[in-house]
């Protein structure tokens, strides 16, 4: 079970505190990281980028000059890649660079940069980051106090604006809600730090799922099947015409002979 330094509001350091093996106690995949982080790059890409071939370049209609006889290389337009101002060879062209991961890649990817980090003894858990106003100062300084340094990854319980307000200015700080964050934001950062409260959050609703999932369970039906012998009784008692319907007569209409 990986274990995590632990930091309560005034700086000083607690015990340490365990950490949920559903996160942080996988094997690393290095194979898979490196597919999802690549395709995180590739979808920052515009595919904006833009030239012209020889094609789109305008002019360049006729012949420079002779095919034989001047001495000079045979040339069949102004407009060739070779030329100044000609079009370009093999232009970009604009196009989508987008790469689509499965939803279940992405979370064993997540778990597996999660479980690096804690294997190197780079995640802290802190109390929760009460801010009535946004203060950058106040971040640095208490992130200075617990040892952190360097590229920070801060995964708060929510949104809490006055924390993303109080980092934004910081190249080195970046903030967000805890179950949101991306494996590139996690293998980016140095060290991650993380809201106590989120994880007991987390534990607490997988707590509930796993109750809820054995109440919805169905008990299988114990009851015994009736013999044969009973069930065709049973049958024939349903098909049998009731007592009262047989001693029912039926009585004479007004005006019929005697």
């Amino acid at each position: 079970m990986a274990k995590a330094s632990y930091y309560k509001a005034d700086g000083k350091k607690g015990r340490a505190r365990a950490l949920p093996d559903s996160l942080f106690d996988h094997v690393v995949n290095e194979a898979l990281l490196h597919k999802v982080v690549k395709a995180h790059l590739a979808n920052q890409r515009q595919g904006t980028g833009s030239a012209k071939n020889r094609a789109a370049v305008s002019g360049g209609s006729r012949k420079p000059w002779r095919q034989k006889g001047t001495g000079r290389a045979r040339q069949g337009s102004i407009r060739s890649p070779q030329w100044v101002g000609g079009g370009r060879a093999f232009p970009p062209q604009p196009h989508s660079w987008r790469e689509r991961v499965p939803k279940k890649v992405r979370a064993a990817a997540r778990r597996s940069a999660l479980s690096a980090r804690a294997g190197d003894d780079r995640v802290v858990l802190v109390d929760g980051f009460e801010f009535e106003a946004p203060k950058t100062r106040k971040l640095v300084t208490y992130l200075e106090s617990i040892g952190v340094e360097g590229k920070t990854l801060i995964l708060t319980d929510g949104v809490k604006e006055n924390v993303v307000l109080s980092a934004r200015n910081v190249g080195q700080i970046l903030v967000r809600p805890f179950g949101e964050e991306s494996t590139y934001d996690i293998l980016w950062a140095g060290t991650v730090v993380i809201e106590r409260s989120a994880l007991d959050a987390l534990e607490d609703g997988k707590a509930a799922s796993s109750e809820a999932a054995k109440a919805a369970k169905v008990e299988p039906d114990t009851a015994k099947p009736e013999p044969e012998a009973a069930q065709a009784e049973s049958a024939a008692a349903t098909d049998a015409p009731s007592d009262d319907a047989s001693e029912q007569v039926a009585e004479p209409e007004e005006g019929d002979d005697a």
